[in-house]
């Protein structure tokens, strides 16, 4: 008997205790970080790489696309993963490719290299970005302290994509282009160490194996239809190279659905998209991401090409902005008990309608507070107040076994809203344009892109009010 329960209090001791609760915060946070940076931190080193590895302008574009088209391609599958496979294990696997190819594309010395070594860096983002948020919302009960778990790793992932320009910036002036890559490797291997140790194991597979038909056509439908987006900028939405892989992509998504309404394990039930909560955000993160997104890469341009300012000074002019969000991702939980995160999503996205509606009113010879730094506030505050409690609501509504899933999807949901949105709303701004480089011409074009988007969030608001719940689903 004293053999007996000595085993049974040394079985307690060694099993690994749970974690405080900011250090898997911090954890997810650093993680997301760094999966939204390197969407936007490379744009500011594209010239040198481009001199230093001699790339032609298509293999120059395929610099950002390899990285987006895997990341979006692969992050519902890695979702998924995460519930079967183990939720620690994914995050682990997914940083340590991304470190890994960090470190190839940072060493890499011809083109070919560099490509192969950003579309590593997309399949272990999509890998790590579900990770990140499931892990987060696992060991945070639902309530109050979610939303604010919720709203810091929000704030962290908006602030690492408008920070790319100004990290970019700083690294290639002061060291090199590599160095826009190599700089995750240090974080990288920093956040591993501490994560093995300290984050604790969660799955909720339930025994079920890979559904490997949907798993296949769903990445192939995600990874087409995103490569088709991005065929928009170059061959524009009407030639055979951009419609025939959006086609394609459609019809391997609509061959998905109809595979995962037959099979007995499916990668993603079709009856979880009739949870009203995970159905109406993720399609409220899909149209807010497409019309918000663009703000970084036209208030960029605008900022360089019409006002004269130099990269680093067009990525300080915009930190404003950048803490803008993480001010209203930080509000919206203090907001979400008294209102209700519909009533804040709504307010989010209505704010940052009027903030877009304003820079639409851009002109030529702008002075700062008005044409950049005061409507950027008012468009980020908004978008920080918002993507809490959609993210909130979408995560709400999942079982513990899809929770995975669920992260997956609003990810998803995100970089596709906020890649067809650029793609859009990049169109729109080139036929204002009509090829002129005027200073005067390309203000209109880049203020006719912000009066679109606009009115996009306007309709975005008048969908949360009709069909987002009130309250989240559990909590």
């Amino acid at each position: 008997m004293t053999s007996m329960l000595r085993a049974a209090e040394d079985t307690r001791i060694s099993a690994p205790a749970a974690p405080p609760t900011w250090v898997v915060v911090a954890l997810a946070c650093a993680g997301q970080f760094l999966v939204v940076l390197d969407v936007s931190v490379v744009n500011v080193a594209l010239p040198s790489m481009r001199a230093d590895l001699g790339l032609s302008a298509p293999g120059l574009q395929w610099v950002v696309n390899a990285y987006s088209i895997a990341f979006a391609g692969f992050m519902l599958l890695g979702g998924r993963a995460g519930d079967l496979y183990g939720r620690k294990r994914m995050f682990l696997v997914g940083l340590s490719l991304f470190t890994l190819a960090s470190v190839g594309g940072g060493l890499a010395q011809e083109g070919p290299q560099l490509l192969a070594a950003r579309a590593v860096q997309g399949l272990g983002a999509a890998v790590l970005a579900p990770s990140t948020l499931t892990i987060l919302t696992s060991a945070v009960p639902a309530g109050a302290a979610r939303a604010r778990a919720i709203a810091t790793w929000t704030a962290v992932g908006a602030g690492g994509g408008a920070a790319g320009g100004l990290v970019g910036g700083l690294l290639v002036d002061g060291l090199s282009w590599r160095w826009v890559l190599l700089i995750n490797v240090p974080v990288g291997a920093v956040v591993l160490a501490v994560a093995a140790r300290r984050l604790v194991e969660s799955r909720a597979g339930n025994g079920r194996g890979p559904d490997l038909p949907g798993a296949l056509l769903v990445t192939a439908g995600l990874a087409t239809l995103a490569y088709g987006i991005v065929q928009t900028e170059a061959e524009g939405w009407t030639s055979a190279a951009t419609l025939v892989p959006l086609c394609t992509g459609l019809v391997l998504i609509g061959a998905f659905l109809a595979v995962e309404a037959r099979t007995g394990a499916p990668l993603m039930p079709l009856a979880l998209l009739r949870v009203r909560s995970v159905s109406s955000a993720n399609a409220a993160m899909f149209v807010n991401g497409s019309a918000m997104f663009c703000m970084w890469f036209f208030m960029t341009l605008y900022a360089q090409n019409v006002l004269g300012y130099s990269p680093l000074g067009a990525g300080l002019a915009l930190m404003p902005s950048s803490l803008a969000v993480v001010l209203g991702s930080k509000l919206a939980p203090r907001l979400m008990p008294v209102a209700g995160p519909r009533t804040v999503a709504v307010l989010g996205t209505l704010l940052a309608a009027a903030g877009f509606g304003w820079q639409s009113t851009m002109t030529a010879d702008g002075t700062y507070l008005t044409a950049i730094m005061f409507p950027g506030i008012l468009m980020m505050v908004g978008a920080g107040l918002a993507q809490t409690p959609l993210a909130t609501l979408a995560t709400s509504g999942a079982t513990p076994q899809d929770a995975g899933l669920v992260s997956g999807l609003v990810n998803t949901s995100r970089v596709m809203g906020g890649s067809l949105g650029l793609a859009v709303m990049s169109t729109i701004a080139a036929a204002r344009t009509a090829d002129s480089a005027s200073a005067e011409s390309l203000t209109a074009g880049y203020a006719l892109a912000f009066r679109t988007s606009a009115a996009l969030l306007l309709a975005g608001a008048a969908l949360m009010l009709v069909w987002l719940p009130r309250r989240t689903s559990r909590g």
